[in-house]
């Protein structure tokens, strides 16, 4: 049960990301999180830095695709200044906007990276549908209310898969 929570890569950040590795596997698709892995939660538009990251992954091939549980106002402007297409209120870690994605944009699960910072959303959302996972530290230690609920899941599913040895916090791969 809880290896459904484990993550294929991890990363201290969308910096550190083997993106040509990504590509050499495969991935044609990288969906973002947006809140706490690309941009923190009180932040209202992309920095210089993401934007030059998105730009430098599209002319790489990639397809770029936001996808939050936020609402659309928290979204458009990462969205519009990007050049991206997003998804909104995406419910994960349910598994519907995944399929949708791969249905409009025509992909196969072994060509779509799910980028994000949590287990229980992100992680687990990805890992239902066998999409590439790739776990990444959050930016901030600030979250909305319903995300600090999760922490505290999540802290208890951290400290299950550090036990059976399958994961360890600051130790990163790919």
């Amino acid at each position: 049960m809880v290896e459904n929570y484990m993550p294929d890569i991890y990363q201290k950040s969308i910096y550190y990301i083997n993106y040509d590795k990504l590509y050499k596997k495969g991935i044609r698709c990288i969906i973002f999180d947006l809140d706490n892995t690309i941009a923190p939660p009180h932040v209202k538009k992309p920095t210089k830095r993401l934007k030059k990251l998105f730009d430098e992954l599209k002319d790489k091939g990639f397809k770029i695709i936001i996808m939050s549980n936020s609402p659309k106002h928290r979204i458009e402007p990462f969205k519009s200044s990007l050049y991206v297409d997003a998804c909104a209120f995406s419910l994960k870690p349910r598994k519907n906007k995944y399929e949708r994605i791969m249905e409009k944009f025509k992909y196969k699960a072994t060509e779509v990276a799910a980028v994000g910072d949590q287990l229980l959303t992100d992680i687990y959302g990805a890992n239902k549908l066998d999409i590439t996972s790739i776990l990444v530290n959050p930016l901030t230690p600030h979250d909305y209310t319903i995300t600090f609920v999760y922490r505290m899941i999540e802290k208890i599913i951290y400290s299950r898969l550090e036990k059976k040895d399958l994961f360890l916090r600051g130790k990163y791969y790919e």
